[in-house]
């Protein structure tokens, strides 16, 4: 039997989204927009009343909701979204759990037990982050230190994903996760939800953007098959 199991966030008109400060001191809250572009009302004219139908138009940065960096995203001339294949985003998973973490530390490799097997796997690392989506607890969230960066790469992942806003810590510029993933075309997942209804090993995990040339991340509808 196969079940599927949903790791992504709803993506939503004024969904939580990040700030950013611009070179000039303002800030900048970056969210996602959802409106109708035509609606039901309007287009049943085209159609003599027969008809109608409802065009929807979104409008958001590439970094919203549940995402996937390609390396592009930290390194000019890196590939885009649009370059990875679908056997790069379509990949068996292990789920790495460090639910013990606390807000704004930093997890080593001590603190993580992991699997022997995640040679060209994607590796989930379970914070329980996404309990605290929608809230100000969301934005002071655990990271990865350099040395479990370091031990993820020895062991040769093809994607590392975050139940949390962000792999690496705001308050290190160098961003050592995403610098050392992307630079090896080690992937990155942010924004994931549901991780612990995962189990340890013997799930498939995707996460699947549209093909968008140029684009340095994108959306994704994050998911687990699971056979059991």
């Amino acid at each position: 039997m196969t079940r599927f199991i949903d790791l992504s966030h709803s993506f939503a008109d004024g969904m939580p989204g990040f700030t950013m400060r611009r070179p000039d001191g303002e800030t900048r809250r970056f969210t996602a927009s959802l409106r109708p572009f035509l609606t039901h009302e309007d287009s049943r004219p085209f159609y003599e009343g027969k008809a109608s139908f409802e065009l929807t138009e979104v409008a958001f940065t590439t970094s919203i909701g549940t995402y996937l960096d390609s390396p592009r995203h930290r390194w000019p001339g890196g590939r885009d979204i649009a370059a990875l294949r679908l056997d790069e985003v379509v990949l068996e998973g292990v789920r790495v759990d460090v639910s013990a973490a606390q807000g704004g530390e930093p997890v080593g490799p001590e603190q993580v037990e992991l699997p022997e097997d995640i040679e060209g796997r994607a590796a989930l690392i379970r914070f329980g982050w996404d309990r605290f989506w929608g809230t100000d607890g969301y934005e002071v969230w655990p990271y990865i230190d350099r040395r479990l960066i370091a031990a993820l790469i020895e062991r040769g992942p093809k994607l590392v994903g975050v139940d949390a806003f962000n792999i690496d810590s705001p308050r290190d510029p160098e961003r050592p996760a995403h610098s050392e993933f992307l630079k090896r075309d080690i992937l990155v997942v942010e924004n994931l939800a549901n991780l612990g209804a995962l189990p340890l090993s013997e799930f498939r995990f995707f996460a699947v953007p549209i093909k968008a040339v140029g684009a340095a991340a994108m959306t994704v509808r994050a998911f687990a098959e699971v056979q059991r």
